[in-house]
């Protein structure tokens, strides 16, 4: 590529040097010795042609000074310094079309590059609190990809789009670009990969017969996967996006996996949310009247729902167990913690423990109150149970003493 690149600068140099012979001297100008802290001034062009040539090549083919890169503009400071004006304004545009020329070359091997990639949006759902994977299985036994380890808390379907690709299938060769994928986990989290905004609604409508505990909000999360086997590493990772040189299954799995834990743990973070703005209520209440009036029944209440929900992330979810995908292959380990990192699921989870920790120091200074309540209560009837006794008992002997005297 240099010895192309110099040819064509030598066959530029010829027909600007021969439209302007004219203007070199004949003799070179003795140069004023001084000293100075810049480089010395360049020695002056040599008269012939040839020496012309090989003085401009020399200037440009020197080895670069320490620190700098070697560029083009070079070559158009040597034309300057050895040039006429108009001959200054032809080396510039020579140098101008050679930079366009990389950044045309440039572009094109992004266009080129983004022609081989494929995108793949992917959605993630929390729709309920439970989802019975075997009656999934045995209803869509056809899409069922079998799973890779021996008691898996998801399974994962994958659907073709035959409209999308009659003659493909007719010959028997699948596209991947028809083909969807949905991965569906016991704890009720839902990934879509490859479907668009309109079909999910029928993805999802397939495993709401299998769901129980449905919730009257559901949760959703976008991402987005590109395929490009031109990717100089195996992955890359950008804005609520991810760069992989192939999209296997065994991805879909990771993927998956991290997202289906990332949408549940929001919504179990806004209902411990939910519990601790209850609590909030109560002490600014405390805080205006010095007391409360919550019954027994509504903390007990509170207080299984917050441990419900911290059982539910560390056992449903599995936060902290490693895939097993990630331990076999270090490719998916590195997609693996790096989407763990990427959606905060080790802060997210650290934030919750911080306030279901809020949440157990109410409840347990709320039940000292109300356990308060009724040692009070109990004391007070005791009290009036010895004055009730003694009572009868002054009657009695009042009574003994009118019946003696008479």
């Amino acid at each position: 590529m240099e010895i192309a690149r110099a040819r064509s600068i030598e066959h530029h140099l010829k027909l600007l040097l021969s439209t302007s012979s004219s203007h070199f001297p004949a003799k070179p100008t003795p140069y004023r010795s001084f000293q100075t802290l810049a480089p010395p001034p360049p020695p002056p062009p040599p008269s012939s042609f040839h020496g012309r040539v090989a003085y401009i090549f020399s200037s440009f083919l020197a080895p670069p000074r320490r620190g700098r890169r070697r560029r083009s503009p070079e070559l158009r400071c040597s034309f300057s310094s050895v040039s006429p004006p108009g001959m200054q304004q032809q080396a510039a545009a020579f140098s101008c079309s050679d930079n366009e020329e990389e950044v045309y070359h440039d572009h094109l091997l992004e266009v080129q590059q983004e022609k081989q990639s494929r995108f793949v949006p992917v959605k993630a759902y929390f729709l309920c609190t439970g989802i019975d994977l075997r009656s999934l299985q045995s209803e869509n036994a056809f899409n069922v990809i079998p799973p890779n380890s021996r008691a898996p808390n998801y399974v994962v379907l994958r659907y073709y789009d035959i409209k999308g690709d009659t003659q493909g299938l007719e010959a028997g060769l699948v596209n991947e670009n028809n083909c969807h994928y949905m991965v569906v986990f016991h704890y009720g989290s839902i990934v879509l990969f490859n479907v668009s905004d309109h079909e999910a609604d029928g993805y999802l409508k397939i495993v709401e017969r299998h769901a129980s505990g449905l919730l009257t909000e559901m949760r959703k999360d976008d991402y987005a996967v590109v395929e490009n086997p031109t990717l100089e590493t195996w992955m890359e990772g950008g804005l609520d996006y991810i760069k992989l040189k192939n999209l296997s299954i065994d991805g879909i799995r990771t993927i998956g996996s991290v997202l289906g834990q990332s949408i549940a743990l929001d919504h179990y973070i806004r209902q411990v949310d939910g519990i601790v703005a209850e609590f909030t209520d109560i002490n600014r209440g405390m805080e205006k009247t010095g007391t409360f009036t919550m019954e027994r029944k509504k903390l007990f209440q509170l207080v299984g729902k917050a441990n419900s929900n911290l059982a539910d992330v560390i056992l449903k979810l599995g936060l902290f167990e490693r895939s097993d995908i990630a331990w076999k292959n270090a490719n998916y380990a590195q997609i693996w913690e790096y989407l763990r990192d990427e959606y905060e699921l080790t802060q997210r989870f650290g934030s919750l423990d911080f306030k279901l920790k809020f949440v157990e120091h109410n409840i347990r200074f709320l039940q000292e109150i109300l356990q308060n309540r009724k040692s009070d209560f109990l004391e007070w009837l005791i009290i009036i149970l010895i004055s009730v006794e003694i009572l009868i008992s002054v009657f009695n002997i009042v009574r003994e003493s009118s019946i003696t005297s008479l």
